[in-house]
């Protein structure tokens, strides 16, 4: 709770050594709190966090809140001005000189050592904290939207870095983003949470093609809802209620033959190819990619990929 206000309800979740876990939800749902209890950065009117079997303190009981095994980063994460990139690094090395040299290269901050914190871009100095924190040899690492911040040139290179630093590090990673492109492919298991509460956990593909509803579907990327009877028109399969179905599931197909027919409502290019919103003569409004763009008002049909 934060006042009055019960900010988290009951969330029970285990992270096996070396997974990478994202926490997706809209704003206000409780990402950053989670994170921070992770952290032992906010107290808690119930609940435990443990940590390699330890409990993780809470911040009431700490001169300085925090655990030493527990790196968070922080959207608003400061660097200290007028340092040498090396000296700021240094402070914080609980590694040996070689593993120091290796988180450097995998940040793509070795040639950055000798730079003045205020000669460096954004994205520069997001790779800096991070690696900061990596030279203090965390067993986990919380990242609270770590590509807000940054252009689309920077929020590659950084992803890349994770991908990189994953591979050579046997750490743990927890990542809060808002963005479905940030995690679907990175992360082991999703969790997704509404005002408070764990409303779906599991492997990120599996929640992808089975939301638990529409505000799940939402938050993975494009979707489509489909009526009972126009799902069975295209699948032979009978359900109680709508069908929530992805636009890489579907495909244009002749219109003679087509079980679901519909109008080209709006043609949106989307870089390798075309997002089609399509209008289907039960009046639902769907989704679907297709390679060529189509003329507003044409006929087409529908069927499953």
């Amino acid at each position: 709770m934060i006042g009055e206000r019960m900010v988290l309800y009951p969330i029970s979740l285990e992270l096996l050594a070396g997974k990478k876990l994202a926490v997706a939800g809209e704003t206000g749902s409780g990402k950053s709190t989670l994170l921070k209890a992770i952290a032992g950065l906010q107290n808690l009117k119930s609940g435990t966090v443990y940590l390699q079997g330890e409990r993780v303190e809470e911040a009431w009981e700490k001169l300085i809140p925090g655990h030493q095994k527990i790196a968070y980063l922080s959207q608003h994460f400061e660097l200290r001005n007028n340092y040498r990139v090396q000296e700021i690094l240094s402070y914080a090395e609980k590694v040996t000189e070689q593993e120091a040299a290796e988180i450097y290269r995998l940040c793509q901050i070795d040639h950055l050592l000798n730079r003045k914190t205020d000669q460096l871009s954004g994205g520069e100095r997001q790779r800096i904290a991070m690696a900061r924190l990596l030279v203090g040899a965390p067993v986990l690492f919380l990242l609270d939207e770590p590509f807000s911040n940054l252009d689309a040139l920077h929020k590659q290179t950084m992803k890349q870095v994770m991908l990189d630093l994953g591979k050579v590090m046997q750490i743990n990673w927890v990542l809060v983003s808002h963005d479905p492109g940030d995690w679907l492919s990175w992360a082991d298991e999703l969790l997704i949470l509404r005002e408070g509460k764990q409303l779906q956990k599991g492997d990120p593909a599996s929640l992808f093609n089975a939301p638990e509803n529409e505000y799940a579907a939402g938050l993975l990327g494009a979707y489509s809802v489909l009526s009972a009877r126009e799902w069975e028109q295209l699948s032979g399969e009978r359900l109680e209620g709508p069908k929530i179905i992805r636009p890489a599931q579907l495909q244009l197909s002749a219109v003679h033959t087509a079980s679901l027919k519909g109008h080209i409502k709006e043609t949106e290019f989307v870089g390798y190819g075309y997002l089609l919103t399509i209008t289907l003569e039960e009046g639902s409004c769907i989704k679907l990619f297709h390679e060529e763009a189509c003329e507003p008002d044409s006929a087409v049909g529908v069927q499953l990929r």
